[in-house]
């Protein structure tokens, strides 16, 4: 019966089809007669983008089942508008309730040996504030009746404070769960990888603190339903910042690793970031903000129009560890998608490397002094929607690298030309006064300045209305100010994994 199940006649809303189950795909032909149509035309859904097979009319799900069906129902992804996913069902009516009954078994073993392991059972931070307060309604609306039609258990937690999160994964048993979910922005998933990656390290008796520590990476996956203003890290994993899509991914078990850059000053770990880490014009912005908070989500474009306006400059020495791959760096317009074969290839060149000597040992670290408006390092493109392209393109999620960008002293409208390709998609390090590196670490010491040079700085921005200027800046790791000028970055590779597959060429 199994084998004749792999392939027979069933119905579909009363049309005669052929449904056949192979090895990747479940697929169904109709019949050029019965559906009145020139041609047969076929259908087909890839195994691992079945959510769930249930008995039954998709329709009367809600409803108990009270006798054997000879219906079934598949429910699968339907992409609907670039990388949009909605979910869609499909009900089969096959001759009796045993030939459905044994589609139902073979469809769902199917799944379960084809893909990534699905999770099973989750644990699922909600941030009540996140998103303007609609994070709550977000989850409890869109997202959880989803996880439940797929079987998914779920262990639901709204955080009362900061660092709620963090906190409970640090102390919690972990052992039942096969995911941690955050709904929110980017501050709620940063809140989950600081929590999932102390508390790897901690269990492997890994110490954090030291900088050429080999860091353990995490067994559990991490999903993100956004749910903020911003929801940066989402859409540059996924290309798109919505719920619906996003818990979609976590259902079929997709699995994107990720490289974490790891921050210290003076010995001591700073935080851990995926995203953007910048000196200058983005900590600036950042630190200025906090005093305009009144104002909303506008205070960073206020903030941000008053520090252009400001065109200050940083002195400082930047070293950096430049990447070996001579297949990628920034400026080869080579982006980074599903099935990257650059991220895939990583893991074996950095091993080479490795074995050869540690980071610091090695000798190929090169330096550059000068007087800089922005230092940016990203580890992803950071790309929002605001921002489609991000601040680097081409950066790649998982190859153990991050993209270096210097914006030396220049004028304001140079400098207004550089941010103004954040948007327009042109060559964003086509401008003299840009330059970028794929590094793997990088130690940045700002230039001391002695009374006299303090005076001469001040003098020189005396005609500014934007405040008087700082000897340092501050740096804004992924939307935290660090305070600090002094930093070291190090790339740690694949460290953890998200429930993503990357952004899928369209």
């Amino acid at each position: 019966m199994e084998k004749e199940n792999l392939m027979c006649s069933l119905r579909l809303k009363g049309i005669e089809v052929s449904l056949v189950l192979e090895q990747s795909t479940l697929s169904w032909s109709f019949n050029k007669r019965q559906a009145c149509r020139k041609k047969s035309f076929t259908v087909s859904i890839p195994i691992n983008e079945i959510v769930t097979v249930h008995p039954g009319d998709g329709k009367q799900q809600t409803k108990a089942i009270s006798a054997p069906s000879n219906q079934f129902t598949v429910y699968h992804v339907s992409r609907t508008s670039s990388q949009r996913w909605s979910l869609q069902m499909v009900t089969f009516t096959a001759p009796d309730a045993q030939v459905a009954h044994s589609w139902v078994q073979a469809i769902q073993k199917k799944m379960t040996e084809t893909g990534h392991p699905r999770p099973k059972k989750l644990l699922v931070f909600i941030n009540p504030y996140g998103g303007r307060g609609k994070a709550s309604r977000i989850y409890y609306s869109k997202i959880s009746h989803l996880f439940l039609l797929a079987g998914i258990e779920t262990d639901a937690i709204e955080t009362t404070h900061a660092n709620h999160a963090r906190d409970y994964i640090l102390d919690a048993d972990l052992r039942t769960y096969d995911g941690l979910v955050c709904v929110g922005g980017d501050g709620m998933f940063s809140e989950l990888l600081h929590g999932l990656v102390r508390r790897t390290q901690s269990d492997s008796g890994v110490c954090e603190d030291k900088e050429d520590a080999k860091l353990t990476p995490c067994n559990l996956r991490i999903g993100i339903i956004p749910a903020g203003s911003t929801d940066c890290v989402c859409f540059a994993t996924m290309g798109i910042n919505d719920p619906v899509t996003s818990a979609l991914h976590i259902i079929i078990g997709d699995t994107q690793p990720m490289d974490v850059c790891a921050s210290y000053h003076d010995g001591e770990l700073m935080k851990y970031s995926v995203s953007l880490i910048g000196y200058g014009f983005f900590g600036d912005v950042l630190k200025e903000s906090e005093s305009m908070r009144w104002v909303g989500p506008m205070r960073y474009d206020l903030a941000g129009i008053k520090m252009v306006l400001s065109n200050q400059s940083y002195r400082g020495t930047v070293e950096f560890l430049e990447a070996e791959n001579s297949n990628s760096n920034p400026r080869d317009n080579t982006r980074c998608r599903t099935g990257c074969l650059v991220c895939s290839e990583s893991s074996d060149r950095l091993r080479e490397v490795e074995e050869e000597s540690s980071i610091s040992d090695l000798d190929n670290w090169k330096k550059v002094t000068g007087s800089f408006l922005a230092i940016h390092i990203t580890g992803m493109s950071s790309a929002c929607p605001k921002s489609q392209d991000g601040v680097s393109p081409t950066a790649h999620l998982a190859d153990g690298t991050a993209d270096l960008i210097l914006v030396h002293e220049s004028s304001i409208f140079q400098f207004l030309r550089h941010l103004s390709r954040h948007t327009n998609r042109k060559d964003q390090f086509a401008l003299p006064n840009v330059e970028v590196h794929r590094i793997r670490a990088i130690r940045f010491t700002p230039e001391e300045f002695d009374e006299e040079g303090l005076i001469r700085r001040q003098k020189r921005f005396l005609v500014c209305p934007c405040g008087s200027p700082s000897a340092t800046s501050t740096w804004n790791c992924d939307g935290e100010i660090l305070n600090c000028s002094q930093l070291n970055v190090r790339v740690h590779h694949q460290l953890i994994r998200l429930f993503a597959r990357g952004i899928e060429d369209t």
